[in-house]
């Protein structure tokens, strides 16, 4: 395989879409929030890349096989345009973040894509009951509007900046002349986190203007509550019941 490999299943006329960006990463905020994009709207796969960058493995789903990949898929009659890109892995070092990054800008680039969004989790190391949302972008006119919204920018944080694509296309994306930002819901860090992904979703909604339900995030936020719940009484010293250890494994 060439170190790329780019299937091309549709080429819709899209107006002016945005990017949003959601893989793996701190408490699985942005593949979270990414994957409730594409649950609650009408989307329409466009781009799958393949590359030798991702890990060499495939995934395994009911017996069937799948190749490592990324997806992009567009969503149209939302309020505004969407390219959503998400998969099941980022590159396994850096020279293959740099080449991934470049190339997912060359797909918004191919959409006349001038916005992104990239979103993810940053961590607190304890856990969270109600999750700000932390902001960083490219540009003061950038900043101010997404302040509007209700996101914060902290002085020096995250500490150590954005690493993976997230950071890079913002890096990447200012150096092609995008307006990008990335929106980061607090999170334990050890935990997936469909709470933090809520929090994210809300401010891109304004952000972006469309409008979605929450029922489904909202379900998993629960069963998550009752796993913290737990994680709470043995770090108080309460012995969990059978039942409780039951749930936790």
């Amino acid at each position: 395989m060439d170190e790329f490999d780019i299937e091309r299943p549709a080429d819709p006329d899209l107006d002016d879409p945005v990017l949003i960006e959601g893989l793996p990463g701190v408490g699985h905020v942005g593949k979270l929030a990414a994957e409730h994009l594409l649950e609650e709207f009408d989307a329409e796969l466009v781009r799958r890349v393949y590359s030798e960058h991702f890990p060499p493995q495939v995934t395994v789903e009911d017996g069937k096989t799948t190749l490592a990949c990324a997806e992009v898929h567009a969503i149209r009659d939302a309020g505004h345009d969407m390219l959503v890109l998400t998969g099941d892995h980022q590159a396994g070092d850096g020279p293959g973040h740099y080449r991934l990054a470049d190339a997912f800008l060359d797909v918004a680039g191919a959409f006349e894509t001038d916005r992104i969004f990239a979103l993810g989790g940053v961590p607190t190391g304890e856990l969270v009951d109600e999750p700000d949302v932390v902001g960083a972008a490219t540009t003061d006119e950038f900043i101010e509007e997404l302040e509007d919204v209700g996101v914060e920018f902290r002085e020096d944080e995250p500490a150590g900046g954005i690493v993976g694509i997230s950071g890079l296309l913002l890096g990447l994306g200012e150096r092609r002349g995008y307006d990008a930002a990335c929106l980061m819901g607090e999170t334990s860090g050890y935990l997936v986190d469909p709470k933090s992904a809520r929090a994210v979703l809300e401010v891109l909604q304004d952000a972006v203007g469309f409008d979605i339900g929450y029922d489904s995030l909202e379900e998993r936020a629960e069963e998550m509550e009752e796993v913290v719940k737990r994680i709470r009484q043995m770090e108080q010293g309460a012995a969990p019941s059978d039942e409780d250890l039951r749930y936790i494994g």
